[in-house]
């Protein structure tokens, strides 16, 4: 399925998932790591990619969400 999902989402989720692991991460490191602003990620990109089922927001930081691995074609491991 497409999600419509640009070159940031798939940063995104590409350092959610192989950088970090798929453990939770915080906002600004998130931001840094793929060179965006926290803001731009807080604002433009992360609402869609929870709406759609990609990411969660844990008192921890962010996670991706089995949906994102199956995206990716990466194994949710759990």
């Amino acid at each position: 399925m497409n999600f419509g999902l640009d070159e940031i989402d798939r940063k995104l989720l590409d350092a959610m998932i192989f950088k970090y692991n798929g453990k939770p991460v915080g906002i600004e490191t998130l931001a840094t790591t793929i060179g965006e602003e926290a803001e731009t990620v807080e604002d433009v990109y992360e609402p869609y990619l929870i709406q759609i089922g990609f990411v969660s927001r844990t008192p921890r930081g962010r996670i991706p969400m089995p949906e994102a691995y199956r995206h990716m074609g990466v194994p949710y491991l759990g």
